[in-house]
């Protein structure tokens, strides 16, 4: 393929929600513009960028995929994202490798939850953005009914330049408001072509409403267009199009496109106005003031070829018989296949060898990469998503992308014992691909977790774990860190004591045991006067009565908040040693902290809830039926509704995504954060007490 600079290159994410028609039209754009021989269908499972085997038994995108298009004279890449939300950290990834979105909305269904996330996605990072109606060869596909939703939920700046001709089976072609031109398909239809005709009469009446439109939104953005508009001047469509270009990089217009990927009709225009309108690397510098870090040193990064390279991996995937492929962005500077760049992240030297671009799962080799381009290289040793490429004069750090982070936890083991570490390595192989899985061992439980952004997110990763690894993985809820603490006051005796021949063992200590204020720990005081139990032996006692307290006194739990002083004791001159009061503390503890009056603490997370205020009152309820302390509601800072605070129980809060996502229609979502402990009430807590009986007899049992 031939060489491209930079300005020529567009870089553009295509997002939406699941099943809008991202990951056809990505594959039609490809074939349409010759840069792709060949073209897919979902139904079949041979799409462009949908190669993995659980996308193609799915029939939906897992992870993004990277495709181009040769276009008059541009190169367009495109990267295709997942729609539904447990896959949204690939359309995070993808949007920071782009410099402007393209947003599907479906015919059918309009603006969905994922629409509107990636929309807002790609509004705070100030990118420009063109929506486009797909599908409109579907049954009751509504191009009007799909504008209007736009304009409800997600902006009133949207304005169409492309109306369709007809819809479902009758969709006959597009009109462009810009040319004043019906687009239909000729009678070969081969690879989309169309030819160019007059507006059929029985769409003028439409055609002039939708044109005065666009004059109008497009003239208010320029003041001289807006003074030759309203001195009744026709502004010619090449200035149009100037005009809504940079009214798109300021964010105060937002085009309107429609096409059908499957009967490839409005795909060549999709194409026209993706080279017209979309940013190159050069023209998005002033708005996206990429910065690094060079050192302790902030440095600016500019797209120009004679600047050091600096380059961000924003994807990672593992190929069979190949190994892992780094995709990333250049940023600035011309990269050569086969040179030495410095991962300025790990601080290591890698070699680009057979530096490629990918055009879905094929990859083809190139001889260098300018500023603004994307490109992928294989078996890098020690690269990963989100690592900055630079060089070794110049080492920049890239800001990283912010990835979501994890709203479903489970946890998680092999089937097989003997599976474990296999489990473990997969685990953090998949997370090396899909940085929003994560995965941590919790000592205090015993567990390994694993986190996602939703249950399909982890059924998938299991899926990949027994196909790729071999492994088959079982999932529970996650153990509640529960603690233990006390209500009253009480004091006791410890005494070890034992004879079995020889030397002995005695330790003799008496103990006071009070509660403390909540998040003080433990507590020890030595308050032993006249050598009752000698001064090497205190310690002991300290460390029995803060192992037992570990183990808890009701259900097993560490105890937490309470003093314990030591105030008495006596020895024996030839038997006592630090094991021995080691035990007595232990003996003492056992002994009085049952009297305390012991009751169950349970973690509660503070949960910021953004919905609709369509769902207020329904989030609201379900949150106070998970025993959640309403803190009250404020106004949601981007325009998406409603936050509604919360102070609600861990234990309530396994799956409260799924939840959420049914109660709002998948428009909602929510953040958490540890708050503290607080008593349990006390019918909750009998549960969780006689859980824990249950399981000590069965202990015995089976010993």
């Amino acid at each position: 393929m031939r060489e491209y600079r930079s300005d020529a290159i567009r870089n553009v994410a295509v997002v939406g929600h699941g099943a809008s028609g991202k990951t056809s039209l990505v594959d039609a754009l490809a074939f349409v513009s010759g840069s792709s021989k060949r073209h897919g269908s979902i139904k079949d499972g041979n799409t462009l960028t949908d190669t993995a085997p659980e996308e193609i038994e799915r029939k939906y995108s897992i992870s993004l995929g990277c495709a181009f298009a040769e276009w008059n004279g541009a190169k367009v890449n495109l990267i295709d994202t997942p729609g539904f939300l447990d896959f949204q950290g690939d359309a995070v990834a993808g949007l920071s490798a782009a410099d402007g979105a393209l947003v599907l909305v479906g015919g059918v269904t309009g603006v969905e939850a994922g629409t509107e996330r990636m929309f807002r996605e790609a509004i705070a990072r100030k990118d420009p953005v063109l929506f486009a109606v797909s599908m409109m060869d579907k049954d009751h596909a509504d191009f009007d009914l799909a504008y209007r939703t736009i304009k409800d939920r997600l902006t009133a700046k949207v304005v169409p330049v492309e109306i369709p001709i007809g819809a479902g089976a009758g969709l006959s072609g597009v009109i462009n408001l810009f040319s004043k031109k019906a687009y239909v398909p000729t009678k070969s239809g081969k690879a989309g072509e169309y030819e160019e005709v007059d507006v059929p009469a029985g769409e003028q009446e439409r055609f002039r409403r939708y044109h005065q439109e666009m004059v109008e939104a497009v003239a208010a953005t320029d003041d001289a267009l807006l003074e030759r508009f309203f001195g009744g001047e026709d502004l010619p469509g090449d200035e149009e199009m100037a005009a809504m270009k940079e009214a798109m990089k300021r964010q105060d217009l937002f085009p309107l496109l429609c096409c059908s990927a499957q009967r490839m009709i409005g795909v060549r225009t999709v194409l026209d106005f993706l080279v017209a309108l979309m940013p190159n690397a050069f023209e998005m510098e002033e708005l996206h003031a990429f910065k690094g870090a060079e050192g302790g040193k902030a440095v600016e990064i500019h797209p120009n070829d004679d600047a050091p390279f600096a380059a961000l991996v924003f994807k990672t995937t593992a190929e069979p018989h190949v190994g892992d492929v780094s995709f990333f962005r250049t940023f600035s500077g011309v990269v050569a296949s086969g040179q030495e760049v410095y991962n300025a992240t790990r601080d290591g030297v890698e070699k680009l060898n057979h530096l490629a671009v990918a055009q879905g799962k094929e990859r083809i080799e190139v001889s260098c990469l300018h500023p603004g381009d994307i490109g992928c290289v294989a078996k890098l040793h020690n690269t990963h998503s989100n690592d900055t490429l630079s060089t070794k004069a110049h080492p920049v750090r890239m800001p990283q992308i912010a990835f979501p982070e994890s709203l479903v936890t489970f946890a998680v083991k092999a089937a097989s014992h003997n599976d474990e570490e296999k489990l473990q390595q997969g685990l953090h192989r998949l997370h090396d691909e899909d940085p929003t899985l994560e995965m941590h061992y919790t000592i205090e439980t015993h567990e390994t977790i694993l986190g996602g952004l939703g249950e399909r997110h982890i059924e998938v990763a299991l899926a990949r774990l027994s196909r790729q690894f071999g492994v088959k993985a079982q999932l529970t809820a996650p153990r509640i860190p529960y603690r233990e603490t006390l209500t009253a006051s009480g004091e006791g005796q410890g005494k070890h004591k034992k004879q079995s021949g020889g030397r002995g063992q005695f330790g003799d200590c008496w103990v006071r045991i009070k509660p403390a204020k909540r998040g003080a720990g433990y507590t020890f005081v030595d308050s032993i006067v006249g050598g009752a139990i000698p001064r090497q032996y205190i310690p002991a006692v300290d460390r029995g009565i803060h192992e037992a307290s570990l183990r808890g006194v009701i259900a097993g739990y560490p105890l937490v908040d309470f003093i314990a002083e030591c105030h008495d004791g006596s020895y024996h001159s030839v038997d006592s040693n630090e094991a021995s009061f080691k035990m007595a503390g232990i003996q003492a503890f056992k002994a009085v902290a049952p009297k305390c009056r012991p009751v169950l603490l349970e973690p509660l997370e503070m949960v910021d809830v953004v919905t609709p205020d369509d769902y207020l009152g329904d989030v609201m309820g379900d949150l106070s039926s998970r025993r959640g302390k309403l803190l009250g509601t404020e106004q949601a800072t981007n325009g998406a509704g409603s936050v509604v605070k919360a102070l609600v129980p861990q234990a309530d809060l396994h799956l409260y995504g799924t939840r959420l996502a049914g109660l709002t229609h998948g428009r909602g979502s929510f953040s958490r954060q540890f708050h503290g402990y607080e008593q349990m009430p006390r019918e909750h807590a009998a549960k969780v007490i006689a859980a824990h009986e249950k399981t000590k007899q069965t202990d015995v049992v089976d010993e």
